[in-house]
């Protein structure tokens, strides 16, 4: 019997049927479309939990990364908070991956802005190294700065060295031997008045060096709670070590684990406080003059 393709079955030598061309074909993937999330557009929770209309658009730190959420709004007014992983709406019954909508094309308009806030430098290439430096307490600074300035930095030859702690400050700067050319700009975390962060800072006497800093015991204060999803920073007493303390409240148990959180967590300036913002500025500045 022929089947109604008009193809005969292939058969194999004894004269049985072959299907193994069939079973060998390797199994097609669910393909699961992807749908704009337009203001007032209605899906459900791929659970059935929830049903209303997109009202805002949002990021927010879920499981550690920062995500695309999307808030819904029912008949009644209520109103919830989705982060919007792949494959967790239903419209119209169908299983769909939320997206932010795409960008109306811009016309000319604002020029497009750097993490810092600075105008961006279409197509500009990293400038060679000054003989200026920005020196930084640790790793955990120099990566944020790389996070917000970076741009700016490579634009005006700038290097942000980490010293690993300003212990040895004094030292440093003499052998550096800072000049009208080779300026150094400090960026101290805890500089306030009567800790030994300014102690240390009052004894680098010269017209080359700029020390500016931020009140927070450690830079990881420097970002605005808000941004991590927190509202504010757990309080830590002085017997304990700050980042260990803000760990256990927190309820993380690597501090690796958390910095990655907090750094992840920062997108440009809106996310930090203001005083580190005016502190790395004006030592941007100084350092460019």
């Amino acid at each position: 019997m022929v089947p109604r393709s008009g193809r005969a079955p292939h058969l194999g030598s004894d004269g049985v049927r072959d299907y193994t061309d069939v079973l060998s074909q390797p199994r097609r993937r669910r393909q699961v479309p992807e749908v704009a999330a337009e203001r007032d557009l209605v899906v459900e929770t791929a659970d059935g939990e929830f049903c209303g209309a997109v009202v805002a658009l949002d990021r927010a730190v879920v499981a550690g990364e920062k995500r695309d959420t999307v808030t819904l709004e029912d008949r009644f007014g209520k109103r919830r908070v989705f982060p919007m992983l792949p494959a967790s709406f239903l419209l119209d019954g169908r299983v769909v991956t939320l997206v932010r909508p795409a960008p109306a094309p811009a016309a000319k308009g604002p020029r497009a802005k750097t993490a810092s806030g600075s105008y961006a430098v279409g197509g500009a290439k990293a400038r060679v190294a000054r003989g200026s430096r920005i020196w930084v307490e640790g790793i955990h600074d120099a990566a944020l700065l790389e996070r917000i300035w970076g741009d700016d930095l490579r634009i005006e030859g700038v290097v942000v060295e980490p010293l690993d702690g300003i212990d040895d400050l004094v030292t440093r700067v003499r052998e550096f031997a800072p000049s009208r050319e080779r300026r150094v700009g400090v960026l101290v975390d805890h500089l306030v008045p009567g800790s030994k962060e300014s102690r240390i800072a009052a004894q680098v006497r010269d017209a080359n060096v700029l020390i500016n800093g931020h009140p927070y015991v450690d830079v990881w204060q420097a970002v605005k709670p808000t941004a991590l999803g927190i509202e504010r920073w757990p309080d830590v007493p002085r017997s304990v070590n700050w980042k260990d303390g803000i760990c256990a409240a927190l309820r993380v148990s690597d501090p690796r684990e958390m910095w990655r959180r907090v750094l992840a967590s920062v997108d440009s300036f809106a996310d930090v406080e203001v005083p580190l913002l005016r502190a790395v500025e004006e030592l941007i500045d100084f350092v460019t003059a």
